[in-house]
């Protein structure tokens, strides 16, 4: 069964950085696009950055660029959103998502490509 598990969620202060993973279970990342996305209360879920297959391709909203960082390991089949700088209105619930299996190293920003979506992980910036 595919499965993805969000993790590294919490609250964290103005200007602080936090690390989110995406660990990918019952399928091989290699050949996947992995997006991640956020949802704030009110709100629709919007893009935050995607990475293709190999990770040689990435893809990050205007809103986060310079703030955040899209990595992955394959070989722990997790992929990484590494948040710097953070700000209270990057709170949100993120959630990953997969798109594949693929063979062109690409990814999308539109969120009705992605098949597989993890149940997603809660981050809050406040003092």
């Amino acid at each position: 069964q595919l499965q993805l598990v969000e993790s590294g969620g919490g609250l964290v202060q103005p200007g602080g950085s936090r690390r989110l993973s995406c660990a990918a279970s019952g399928f091989s990342l290699d050949y996947y696009a992995i997006g991640w996305f956020r949802q704030a209360p009110g709100k629709e879920r919007e893009p935050v950055s995607c990475s293709s297959r190999s990770g040689g391709s990435t893809n990050y909203a205007d809103s986060v660029k310079g703030r955040f960082t899209i990595s992955r390991d394959n070989a722990k089949n997790t992929v990484y959103l590494q948040m710097n700088n953070l700000k209270p209105e990057d709170t949100a619930g993120y959630f990953c998502a997969a798109d594949g299996p693929m063979l062109r190293n690409m990814c999308d920003m539109g969120r009705s490509v992605y098949d597989y979506w993890g149940q997603g992980t809660q981050v809050t910036v406040s003092s």
